[in-house]
């Protein structure tokens, strides 16, 4: 199985550190950005009211950015924080969340060439409203969806369930949902040269399917319709 390493460590400022931030801030980027160099291949950053400001955001991503991370975002999750526009002025390879992400914002991150990944798990945790996909696509943009797994937020590793909930709650078309959960997965990895499509060229991985229609991909629901994976090593 591929693992690609992200480093988060500006997720949520830690209790002991509530009171003095920029100590948290200043450990980040001088002691564990350096440690993980050669490690993980992106830096991540929770960009929200209840996690990291655009300011502490902005120093975290511009320090790794210098140390040769790739960089990847949380952004606009549960309010218009500025994440968005942060992923498009440093390049970042992907932006998550984006539910209130502006037409501006959607306009900054098509121009920088940022995929937009979309995590309909976590509204369905959350009881939120769903990103509507038809905006991002409509917009030009790459959309990506993911699951987000983890026990917070979206304790969900089924990509079909995410690919359901964006067909039915989102407003995406199988083809839409299945392109999201491919190649374009792969872009939001900065992998689409290698993995995401049948090519020449690329690595041989392909998922074969228990149906006898591949609508039944996105109709099926609540089953594992895999019946096997192969993958090049």
């Amino acid at each position: 199985m591929r693992v690609i390493p992200t480093f988060l460590g500006a997720h949520v400022v830690p209790p002991e550190y509530r009171d003095r931030r920029d100590d948290f801030v200043n450990l980040v980027i001088e002691e564990m950005l350096p440690s993980f160099v050669g490690l993980a291949r992106f830096c991540d950053v929770f960009c929200e009211r209840e996690a990291f400001t655009l300011e502490e955001c902005r120093r975290i991503l511009s320090r790794a950015k210098a140390l040769g991370y790739q960089l990847k975002i949380h952004a606009d999750q549960l309010s218009p924080s500025g994440g968005a526009a942060l992923a498009a002025e440093l390049g970042a390879v992907s932006a998550d969340h984006l539910d209130h992400a502006s037409d501006a914002d959607l306009d900054a991150l098509c121009e920088a060439g940022v995929v937009a990944t979309l995590l309909p798990g976590c509204s369905y945790t959350l009881r939120s409203p769903y990103p509507q996909a038809r905006r991002f696509l409509d917009h030009g943009l790459h959309v990506a969806l993911a699951t987000d797994f983890n026990p917070g937020t979206s304790y969900c590793e089924n990509m079909q369930m995410i690919l359901g909930l964006a067909m039915s709650l989102m407003g995406m078309s199988l083809e839409e949902a299945l392109t999201a959960t491919t190649i374009n997965g792969a872009r939001a990895l900065a992998l689409e040269d290698q993995i995401g499509s049948i090519e020449v060229g690329k690595k041989c991985e392909l998922a074969f399917w228990s149906s006898n229609d591949y609508h039944e991909i996105g109709y099926h629901f609540g089953v594992n319709l895999v019946k096997s994976v192969l993958v090049q090593r």
